[in-house]
Order: structure tokens, then C-alpha cells, then sequence
């Protein structure tokens, strides 16, 4: 058999962030080959020639939402809006980030070559090991020494090649290395800290929906209606993407999931359905929530309130309901993610203290790589 996989072997172009006050430089390529994008997105000269990115300025940070007073029924935005959803992936890549989804498609690309030859090749090994022991069960590999040679011979270059293939296999990613100036790493190191105690959260949602709600029929003290599904966050990293910072990432119910990098967020769907955020595109935006909680209340939510099941316009118990009970009003937090290319995502989280200081130490963080101090 003839191992082809090796005339396949190609270099995956890294990227390397550079992330100080001025902004983020990124350059993609390797040593001798690379293209670099300056602060302000302009196109400089390299080995490969002349590549332009798009030149519109970061956009400036959004204002605060302000928390909307009474009780709701878990909705982080101002008004009921329908389906919470984003875009597909493939649609909302930047040209300033095509240049880092194209390696990381091309590590995808060889790193599937190389896992079809692994598989191949260990068919064809396992098959050569069955030929040597019915050479020894049929008694010719005994008397025969060159034919057990010969078996033997094949056996070792087979797996000399397994083991080149995955070595291969670890190289074939795309190398992502980030550096930032010393103020600014202790920022982004307050952002993981802070998420790592928000992923301890006892519950998060992902808000999938949210629509106003009829009071006067269902006598209800939420106005709206929202559905969410509860969902996983933590630290994971992208198999095609080897980095010296681990990815925080959110679990998505409705959609791509997102995978918050130093310098972009990448909404992953498949390893070939993804597509890259800019940070300095998102609308980060934190606010409290009054979450009529009619299940279990988690130990780590605090109840800030009651109202009844059963309620009258002015908050008073609805006294022609016999049965009528009260339910505890909690406090959640609230993030929504957004961006003007069809982003549009929102988590809720049972710690609130926990989601406040994650929301305040991003988009201190996010602040400062869009020069905003």
C-alpha cells in the first residue's frame, strides 16, 4: 500500500494577535509569507502581496440597558420580540476575519485527509495481522520464514506510518498565539476568572423566545412570556484551533454555538458551518431580571419579591380563584449578544452577582481593544 497522505502534508497558516491599547494587529501566514492588518484594518505589503481588509471604524460601545421595573417572567430586553436567533454562521464573517476562517478550514481540510488515511491504513493493518496468524494457524508462516518475514516487514511500515499520521495530525491545526501588552492581559485574565465563577452558575438558559402575554386572561403578574432552555458554558477548545488561550465557551439551543476568543468570537456549527465575530462588533449588554419562578428556585438565585398566581391589575390576589397561592419573585442576570450583521443571542443566569461581574469585566475588557480609554 502506498502512503500518499505525506505528499498531502502542507503548513497551516497561523495567526498571531497582538492586543494593546492601540487596537488588535493581526497577522496571518508564516515566517517569510505573511500578511499583516493593521490597527485601523488597512492592508500593508508582505511576501504574498497586497491583501485589503475593510477599513470602517470599530463601533463605539453601547449604552447600558436599563432594567425594566415589575415583574417579568425572565425577558433581558426592553420589549417581547419574538424568536431570539442568529443568522447562520456562514453569513456573518467579516473580510477583516476571513483571512483566520480560511486556516482554520484549511486545518480542517488536512486533518480529514489525514484521519481518512489513519482509518484506511488501520484496516490494512489489521488485516495484515490477521494474514500473520493464519500463517501461524495453517503452519506455512513456520516453514515458510519469508512469508511471516515478508507479513512482519508490512506490519512495522503500517504502523510506523499510524504513528507519523498522528503525529502529523497534531501539527495540522491552526496555531493561534496572542500576546497582549501587560495592563491588558490582567483585563482579559479578570474576564476568564469572572467566567469561570459565572460557569458555576446552578442554572443557565439560553432565552430562545419571548412574547407578550394576554393579563387579563391568564391573570398573570408576568407580561411576558419567554421559552428557555437550559444550557452548558465553560471552558472548550476548537479541535482545529491549537492556542495559548482557551476559548470560553456558550452553548447554544437554537443555533450555532460561541466560542469567545481574545480578539473574535467564533460561531461554530460543524467544522466547516462557522463563522467569525470581531469583537469589537459586539453589543455586550448586561441587566437585571424579576423572574416569576413557578418551579425550583436555585440555591445560589435570591428571591427579591412574592406576587400570586392569580393576580388583580394593582398586584392584589385575585380572591375569585378559591385556590389561589403565591410564587416567588427572583432576581436572574442577563446577557444579550448582538451584533448589526444578524448576531442576536441571549443566556440568563441564576447567579446574579456572578453574571454582574463577568458583564463588567468584558466589556472592560472590550472597552479597551476598541480604544475606548
Amino acid at each position: 500500500m502506498a502512503w500518499t497522505y505525506r505528499k498531502r502534508i502542507k503548513i497551516i497558516p497561523g495567526v498571531h494577535l497582538n492586543i494593546s491599547k492601540k487596537g488588535i494587529s493581526t497577522n496571518i501566514g508564516v515566517k517569510g509569507a505573511s500578511v499583516t492588518f493593521g490597527h485601523d484594518g488597512a492592508y500593508v505589503n508582505s511576501v504574498l502581496g497586497r491583501h485589503k481588509t475593510s477599513s470602517k471604524p470599530a463601533l463605539p460601545p453601547p449604552k447600558p440597558a436599563l432594567p425594566v421595573p415589575g415583574p417579568r417572567p425572565g425577558i433581558a430586553v426592553a420589549a417581547p420580540q419574538g424568536n431570539i436567533f442568529s443568522i447562520a454562521p456562514t453569513e456573518i464573517t467579516n473580510q477583516d476575519m476571513q483571512g483566520v476562517k480560511d486556516a482554520i478550514l484549511s486545518a480542517h481540510q488536512q486533518r480529514k485527509e489525514l484521519q481518512h488515511d489513519l482509518q484506511q491504513i488501520g484496516l490494512a493493518l489489521k488485516k495484515s495481522k490477521s494474514q500473520l496468524t493464519l500463517s501461524y494457524v495453517f503452519l506455512y508462516g513456520l516453514f515458510v520464514q519469508s512469508v511471516s518475514k515478508g507479513i512482519k516487514e508490512k506490519i512495522a511500515s503500517q504502523q510506523t506510518a499510524i504513528d507519523e499520521i498522528k503525529q502529523e495530525l497534531e501539527k495540522s491545526r491552526m496555531e493561534l498565539d496572542i500576546t497582549f501588552d501587560t495592563d491588558i492581559l490582567q483585563k482579559y485574565e479578570s474576564v476568564t476568572t469572572a467566567f469561570k465563577r459565572l460557569s458555576q452558575s446552578h442554572k443557565v438558559w439560553d432565552v430562545t423566545s419571548a412574547f407578550a402575554e394576554n393579563r387579563r386572561v391568564t391573570r398573570s403578574a408576568a407580561s411576558t412570556l419567554v421559552d428557555k432552555k437550559e444550557v452548558k458554558i465553560g471552558i472548550k477548545s476548537i479541535e482545529d484551533i491549537q492556542s495559548n488561550f482557551e476559548p470560553l465557551w456558550f452553548k447554544n439551543a437554537n443555533g450555532a454555538d460561541l466560542y469567545f476568543y481574545p480578539g473574535f468570537i467564533i460561531m461554530y456549527d460543524t467544522k466547516d458551518r462557522f463563522g467569525i465575530i470581531d469583537l469589537k462588533e459586539l453589543h455586550f449588554n448586561f441587566l437585571p431580571v424579576r423572574f416569576i419562578e413557578r418551579g425550583f428556585v436555585p440555591p445560589d438565585a435570591k428571591v427579591i419579591d412574592h406576587t400570586w398566581n392569580k393576580v388583580n391589575k394593582n398586584g392584589a390576589p385575585d380572591k375569585r380563584f378559591r385556590d389561589n397561592f403565591q410564587i416567588p419573585i427572583v432576581r436572574y442576570g442577563a446577557i444579550t449578544l448582538r451584533t448589526d450583521a444578524g448576531v442576536h443571542e441571549e443566556y440568563e443566569f441564576s447567579n446574579y452577582e456572578a453574571a454582574e461581574a463577568f458583564s463588567e469585566a468584558f466589556i472592560d475588557f472590550q472597552n479597551v481593544i476598541r480604544g475606548g480609554y
